[in-house]
């Protein structure tokens, strides 16, 4: 069922700097979501700890002052709510989904876990292990793994190169003073967001985080540094080779846009227009076969799938495509990507229709998205934490209109054609060509 939401944010700001906001569903939703989104992720850690805000979000559901982990899970299930929560590369979040008469004990909850967990020794000890099981299971995943590979490549170094879980040494030495430094460091009021969308009160969410976490404090708590290293992308590339993998798994990345630019929503664009492409279900979607890169792609027969993607961050981003190859077909795909990049920023490498239909295409999908809630408050948290308020949708639909086929080829100029990308390489990767000879001026 649609739970379309009304179409403006209500915001608050408590005297510690926590912010509160909400957006209200229709009477037919009988549902809420309700969490805490904190500007802290894997780039805000040091090379030592790495891992260590991932880790910690695994801590939050072991018990806590006054729940033990079989209580929380008991009290949850006889709610019927979902309790779960996710680590980025700039956020972690907490989050309930809930029916409204809950949201008291959802808020209680979230307050506790984030404030009073135990973070008891042995249950640190027997989660590296959990952990650990995660990181096979990630790895085992191709395009979790090309992507860190891909952060490693194009930002070498520093912290949005560094994998959100950590490395295997990290996981094995992570210390509960770890793990309390890190919430004395980054969880600090200015820096979190209570949201909600769904069936919701404003005034009470605002009474019950005051209620919850008018003692977090507004500054840190200790003398680590608080913000993350600025990024710098750096054209590298790399390899990992597996003769049990008879596939190749290739991306190219650019360095794209951060939330910000004035670039972003050319490259939402430019990204549709590109769009997905799958040999053996070329029309999934509706989404590639229209587009210009498919149809190259798909007639030389020397690719079996590519994704495009379009990463955003507070100071970056990344652009580019994920490809998934026979082993004769990776450098003939590469060479048919680049160049297909390099004609974009030709005017006559633009088709006005394309334009149009990936516009409208890319506006349905994000309205599409407002039928989850659990969606809705994801972008809410995130806009605040990036934007400092939340875009209306109309604001997001008029920019997306205002795209002009000139914007795609200037945009297309600026981050794709003759420059240097990033490459990251898994599998059957013996026929890829050297990464020196990926440029275009090769393939022309």
């Amino acid at each position: 069922m649609a739970t379309p939401l009304a179409e403006y944010t209500e915001l608050t700001t408590l005297e510690n700097g926590l912010r509160v906001a909400t957006e209200q569903a229709h009477a037919e939703c009988e549902t809420v979501t309700v969490g805490v989104w904190i500007d802290a992720g894997s780039r805000y850690e040091a090379e030592s700890n790495n891992g260590v805000a991932h880790f910690l979000e695994h801590m939050a559901f072991k018990g806590t002052k006054k729940r033990s982990q079989r209580g929380l899970e008991v009290m949850i299930e006889d709610m019927g709510a979902h309790l779960n929560a996710y680590t980025s590369r700039e956020q972690t979040v907490y989050y309930a989904k809930l029916f409204p008469r809950d949201v008291d004990v959802g808020m209680d909850i979230l307050a506790d876990i984030l404030q009073n967990s135990l973070l008891d020794a042995g249950a640190i000890e027997r989660e590296r292990d959990v952990i650990m099981r995660e990181m096979e299971e990630v790895n085992k995943q191709h395009e979790e793994l090309i992507l860190d590979l891909l952060h490693e490549a194009a930002y070498r170094g520093g912290g949005l190169g560094r994998t959100i879980l950590g490395p295997e040494k990290n996981i094995k030495t992570i210390s509960r003073r770890d793990l309390q430094d890190y919430v004395k460091t980054h969880y600090t009021a200015p820096r979190m967001v209570v949201c909600a969308a769904g069936v919701v009160d404003h005034d009470r969410l605002v009474d019950l985080s005051a209620k919850h976490f008018a003692d977090q404090p507004r500054v840190p708590r200790t003398t680590f540094a608080v913000d993350f290293d600025a990024a710098k992308f750096t054209p590298t590339e790399v390899r990992l080779p597996d003769a049990n993998e008879p596939k190749a798994h290739v991306a190219i990345a650019y360095d794209g846009a951060k939330w910000t630019s004035e670039y972003s929503m050319p490259l939402l664009v430019l990204q549709t227009m590109l769009g997905q492409w799958d040999r053996l279900n070329p029309v999934s979607g509706g989404t590639a076969s229209p587009y210009a890169l498919a149809r190259d792609i798909s007639q030389n027969d020397k690719c079996h799938s590519y994704l495009t993607f379009n990463t955003s961050y507070k100071d970056a981003g990344l652009f580019g495509l994920y490809l998934v190859c026979p082993p004769d077909g990776v450098s003939d795909s590469i060479a048919t990507v680049v160049r297909h990049f390099a004609s974009l920023a030709k005017p006559e490498g633009v088709d006005h229709a394309d334009v149009q239909r990936a516009k409208s295409q890319l506006k349905a999908n994000i309205i599409s998205q407002l039928d989850a809630l659990a969606h809705v408050c994801e972008e809410i948290g995130r806009q605040f934490l990036t934007y400092d308020r939340r875009m209306p949708l109309v604001e997001v639909i008029a920019r997306i209109d205002a795209v002009t086929p000139r914007d795609v080829v200037a945009t297309a100029k600026r981050f794709l054609a003759h420059k240097d990308h990033a490459l990251a390489a898994y599998g059957a990767i013996d026929g890829l060509i050297p990464y020196d000879n990926c440029h275009i001026s090769n393939f022309m």
